[in-house]
Formats: C-alpha cells, structure tokens, sequence
C-alpha cells in the first residue's frame, strides 16, 4: 500500500488509542465442536500477541472488550467459565505486564463480579499502577451507554450548578477512561459490522475496521495490516482536508 504521507514518519501516523472488540471466540469452538468456553482460552494467546505488539510499535492505550454490561444473558455455564479465565488470565499475565512496563486498568461495573476476581482486578491495578508504558484497558461489565450514564450523574453531583451543558471536557472527566485519548482506531473482529455498545463517547471519530477474521486466529500480521490501513486513512473530524474549518464532509 503507497504511504499517504509521504512527508510524515510512520509513527505520526500511529494511533494513540486503539480499541478492540474481540469477536469470535465461541463460534470458533463450535466450528471445531468444542464448548464456547474453548474459544475464550484460545483467545487469550490473541490478546497476548495484541498487547505485545501494538505496546512494541508505541501505541499509547490499547482498550479491549472483555466482557460487555449485555453478556450476562449468556448461558451461566459460560459466565462462569470467563470468570475463572478472568481470574487465571490476570494471574498468568501479570509478571510479563510488569516487566513489559504495562500499566492496567479495568473499566466497567465491578460490584456483580465474583468476589475474587474483583480483588484481583484491583491488586493487578496496584501492581502495575506506576508502570509508564503501554496502557491497557479490560472493559469487563462496560456498556458505553452505561459510561456515558454514571458519568453524566457523577458530573453533576459533583459539580452542581457550575455544570454547563456545552462542557465536553468537564464530562469527559468522569468517564472511565478519563486521562486517556479518544480512540483513533477500533478493530472489531468476527466478520459483524457493529460497535455493540462500546466506548460511545470516546470512539466518536474513531476509524472503523471490521475484520472477518475470528479473534482466535488473529496474528501480528493482522495487527501491522490494521495499523497500515489507518495510516491511509484521511481524517477530517468534520473539516475539508487541508483546512481548519468546520465544514461538514462533502
């Protein structure tokens, strides 16, 4: 693919937040006549490489749906099979975040979570809360809705009347992924051609890549074609190229 920017180095095109919906994993096992719950565990090897890669090419956050406010409709057998990979996984992973200078955080409605693994959640936060590299978010029990919701009360409790509807900035505060950019690029794999609920606010002028791909069988070759296709990508935020303006796309 020829560089769109030809005067730009590779990382100023780099997104700084990247998002990712990771789809796929139980029909992966139904097609190899496994229970679903073998999809997840095969989708840890995936997220593994995910985190390694896009922390390796100097991507600033990287947030990955988990486990969304609308999958505790799932079959409790598969619920219950995710907690104890949640719990296992942040046990397993956590000495390689440390020594790749991961910084982890959880995002989402905590309380209806097993007891455990809401307290390995936070020790894992506590571990790796001073590591200065990649930062990479779990959203477990996050709907963007949700998001946008508590934060919207929280907002304006605290702040009262000094509360203004035209503050953008003032809201994002209370979001749950405060501190961090906006999401440049959301990837959603599995072959569906929707966000489903995810990061509603911060994906707003997100680039959307929906790849057929099954989450399983994503590589690092995958994830370099994701950040080539980006890199071609035109963004406007409702401008005309080249320009400063406001004008709405043509």
């Amino acid at each position: 693919m020829p560089d769109p920017h030809p005067n730009m180095s590779a990382e100023a095109v780099l997104p700084a937040h990247v998002a990712v919906i990771m789809d796929g994993n139980g029909r992966w096992a139904e097609a190899r006549g496994q229970p679903r719950a073998a999809g997840h565990r095969e989708g840890l090897g995936a997220t593994r490489e995910a985190v390694r890669y896009f922390g390796e090419r100097g991507v600033t956050a990287l947030t990955l749906f988990a486990f969304s406010s609308e999958n505790w409709r799932r079959p409790r057998e598969e619920v219950e099979a995710l907690f104890e990979l949640f719990v296992s996984a942040i046990e397993g992973e956590l000495p390689e975040l440390l020594e790749r200078g991961v910084r982890l955080r959880f995002i989402g409605e905590r309380a209806r979570f097993p007891e455990e693994l809401q307290q390995r959640m936070q020790e894992a936060e506590r571990r790796t809360g001073d590591n200065r590299g990649l930062e990479l978010v779990i959203a477990l029990g996050y709907g963007g809705r949700w998001d946008v919701q508590q934060a919207a009360l929280r907002w304006a409790r605290e702040q009262g009347d000094a509360a203004r509807s035209d503050d953008e900035i003032g809201l994002e505060r209370y979001l749950s992924t405060a501190g961090l950019p906006d999401v440049d690029l959301l990837i959603r794999t599995g072959g569906e051609q929707r966000i489903s609920n995810f990061l509603l606010w911060q994906a707003a002028y997100a680039e959307l890549l929906f790849i057929d791909t099954l989450w399983p069988d994503m590589t690092r070759e995958n994830f370099a074609a994701a950040l080539e296709w980006y890199a071609g990508r035109q963004r406007r935020f409702g401008g005309v190229p080249g320009t400063q303006g406001e004008a709405v796309d043509a």
